[in-house]
């Protein structure tokens, strides 16, 4: 029988690698990490956390002003770059603490640098072979940016986090969540900020009303829109600042550029081609439902793999990858109805099918939707509205898409998708007694159809 120096070696200790450690570890297997990064992976260091932060730093400014109406007085309030930076860096650092402590609670050999695969049960670190009967490839995905004259001048979501100046003038460029957050995010904290997209609307794959909608709000939020917009050139000028070149002739001069344009599977320098482990043409890792890649001692998971790129989605599927490993029986991963929450300003908040996409798949739909002024706004004056939507298979009753624009818009929705997983129908919604006075409660009132 062969011997070997773990059961489990893992590559990548991000949400989904620490999380299949962690309880690999407890139920007695051998199990090591290996990061070449910082702990925690994406969302800890240069995703959901610190961004969630700057989301709420960015969110002050109207608070401060709309705060007058209710009698508060705070004339002088003014933003500090560095300490929100500062202040961010070390929660960030906080919580990377805590992910090494876990890992050695639970018996996890943690080795630092970046590995690769030298054969199907052997893992090079730092010039060390360590020998594992199963390994996991949990690297996650890194920020794409297109080849074009100037691309140097960019930066990613990597390195926002740390400017070392906070930019008067800021471009973000792409039509993802990523892009729409930050676009959001820098508009709030002052900046004069513009977003380009070279399609005629952002957040594709959303619900169109939604989309439409957001792009008003962010409008309101003085967010200088450019769609169809592509980007041909970047020049660095003597004053430090960009001039933005487009393939239309126009320029836009800025401070900073920062590119959201997708991400891909981190799998460079991981020596998967060598053993064979196929790849999609993307570049991510095919598995099949278990998890295993074409080479049988070799798993992955995560963003690596394609699938929904969200934290909650790796760290189901390490959960099920493990105790896959540990029983033998077939994982049970359910991709469908997963919440999701784009932190723009307002919150989105969406759970099951888009209008569009229920009615391309051939459901009779029927559209409920709530339109309204937010109640903190009836006083303080503002001009940002809250936008719901149900969206009912008219064929048995059966809700199958929820939809929101909306302060909290994500925190509301964690509670929907639980009603969708079990099959809530709209009498179900309409027997349900509301919370008064919130905006959640619009969900359980709406009685006639939009459409």
């Amino acid at each position: 029988m062969v011997e070997f120096d773990f059961d489990l070696f893992v590559i990548g200790a991000g949400s989904g690698g620490v999380r299949a450690a962690r309880m690999a570890a407890a139920s007695g297997m051998r199990v090591a990490v290996a990061e070449d990064r910082y702990m925690g992976g994406t969302c800890v260091n240069v995703g959901c956390v610190p961004k969630k932060l700057f989301v709420y730093g960015s969110s002050y400014g109207e608070a401060f002003e709309d705060s007058a109406a209710y009698g508060w007085c705070n004339r002088g309030a003014e933003f500090e770059w560095e300490t929100l930076r500062n202040n961010t860096a070390s929660e960030v650092a906080r919580l990377n603490g805590i992910y090494r402590k876990l890992l050695a609670d639970a018996g996890v050999a943690v080795i630092e640098g970046r590995a690769s695969l030298e054969s199907p049960n052997a893992v090079v670190v730092n010039q060390k072979q360590y020998t594992a009967e199963r390994i996991l490839i949990a690297t996650g995905s890194w920020p794409f940016v297109p080849d074009f004259p100037g691309r140097e001048h960019v930066i990613t979501s990597n390195e926002v986090f740390s400017m070392p100046e906070f930019p008067q003038r800021m471009l973000v460029v792409g039509g993802g969540y990523i892009a729409v957050e930050f676009a959001g995010i820098f508009a709030g904290l002052g900046a004069k900020t513009h977003l380009s997209y070279r399609r005629d609307l952002f957040l594709r794959g959303f619900d169109g009303e939604i989309r439409a909608f957001v792009r008003e709000e962010m409008r309101k939020k003085g967010v200088r829109l450019h769609f169809n917009h592509r980007i041909c050139a970047i020049d660095k000028r003597d004053n430090g600042s960009l001039l933005v070149r487009a393939e239309d002739g126009s320029t836009l001069e800025v401070d900073a550029v920062l590119y959201a344009t997708g991400r891909q599977a981190n799998t460079k320098g991981l020596g998967l081609e060598k053993l064979g482990v196929v790849l999609h043409r993307d570049g991510t890792i095919s598995v099949d439902d278990n998890f295993r890649t074409s080479v049988h001692s070799i798993y992955a998971l995560g963003d690596v793999t394609g699938e929904p790129q969200l934290t909650p989605v790796a760290l189901a599927e390490a959960m099920a990858l493990v105790k896959h490993l540990r029983t033998g029986e077939p994982v049970e991963m359910d991709y469908n109805n997963i919440p999701t929450a784009v932190f723009c300003q307002p919150n989105i908040g969406t759970v099951g099918l888009s209008e569009e996409e229920a009615r391309d798949s051939g459901i009779p739909v029927v559209v409920y939707k709530s339109e309204f002024r937010p109640m903190r706004h009836t006083v303080s004056g503002r001009d940002e509205r809250t936008l719901m939507k149900l969206v009912v298979d008219s064929r048995d009753d059966r809700v199958v898409g929820v939809h929101m624009v909306g302060q909290d818009a994500g925190e509301i929705i964690q509670g929907m998708a639980i009603a969708l997983k079990a099959g809530a129908t709209k009498k179900t919604f309409d027997q349900t007694v509301g919370i008064h006075p919130t905006a959640a409660e619009e969900f359980v009132t709406m009685r006639t159809p939009a459409s």
